[in-house]
């Protein structure tokens, strides 16, 4: 099993790595996104959207607090949130395809236009981005990776667990992928199904916070085995992360539900006019930029 003085060692050079990962994807995104971004509203906004959903990658994955991610749920469920909640909303915001395509020279784009515009590849874009497959992904993956077993093996071994926090981050982009709608995304302006997606993506967080918080035995044993830190016991923690992730799950999800529900009860949705997401994506994306694509 890993423990602290193993995850430490190793610490520095995962830790230089990401720091590297998410430098050169900063640049390329800062490079795309002044071509694109003369002069526009909320131009700043997506680039420290950006910046700050790669800060949480970076603190889930690079940071100090992987020292205690094996000894603590609490901080376990802290990286699950970072990863599957938090940073993949905040980088679909910043309209993160747009940037990277006009990020990309010339030749990149000679090369992969043709294929991005190949009607196989478009077909997989429409299949991964129906709301009912990113709901049963992120569904299967929040609940998946907590079954005992699951959880154990993800703690057993460095590559089950690295495995486990790419599955919630991919988990993560493809559940905010119908609610943000970034480009290349065509959007129709808010529906109430979005509501229903997000009202149904409370019940998984709900049935397994619910369960952990009001359980009376401990449902992963192997921490008694840790080191305890910051006074709590066992159940404590447990009880702990469970309120932490409902908490923060719930608040986030009412965030975009809020924002749908004001524009579709406003009486400009009469008329269809301003329908589009532009709070939940920072902004409509023009239709000469898309029309840039599929020009080459």
């Amino acid at each position: 099993m890993m423990s602290i003085h193993h995850t430490a060692i190793g610490l520095s050079s995962r830790s230089n790595t990401i720091i590297l990962v998410i430098i050169l994807a900063s640049l390329w995104y800062g490079s795309g996104w002044r071509r694109v971004q003369r002069a526009p509203r909320n131009a700043a906004w997506r680039l420290a959207s950006f910046l700050l959903g790669m800060s949480f990658v970076w603190a889930a994955l690079g940071s100090r607090i992987i020292v205690y991610d094996h000894d603590l749920l609490t901080v376990h469920m802290i990286q699950h949130l970072l990863l599957m909640t938090f940073a993949p909303a905040l980088i679909l915001l910043s309209e993160p395809l747009l940037s990277f395509w006009h990020g990309l020279p010339r030749f990149g784009q000679n090369v992969l236009g043709p294929l991005f515009q190949r009607p196989f590849v478009r077909w997989i874009g429409r299949v991964l981005s129906r709301p009912a497959l990113c709901w049963i992904v992120s569904a299967l993956t929040l609940l998946g990776w907590h079954v005992p077993a699951l959880f154990a093996l993800g703690m057993h071994s460095e590559m089950w667990h690295s495995l486990e926090q790419a599955s919630f981050l991919v988990a993560g982009f493809l559940f905010w992928w119908p609610v943000i709608q970034p480009w290349p995304s065509v959007s129709m302006g808010p529906q109430w199904s979005t509501l229903l997606y997000l009202f149904l993506a409370t019940l998984p967080c709900d049935l397994l916070s619910g369960f952990l918080v009001f359980s009376d035995r401990v449902a992963y044993p192997l921490y008694f085995s840790m080191p305890r830190h910051f006074g709590f016991s066992v159940l404590e923690d447990q009880q702990c992360a469970a309120a932490l992730m409902w908490t923060c799950v719930t608040l986030v999800y009412l965030v975009p539900a809020a924002i749908v529900s004001t524009r579709l009860l406003s009486p400009r949705s009469c008329h269809g006019s301003d329908l589009g997401q532009s709070e939940l994506r920072g902004g409509a994306v023009s239709q000469t930029n898309t029309q840039r694509l599929e020009a080459v």
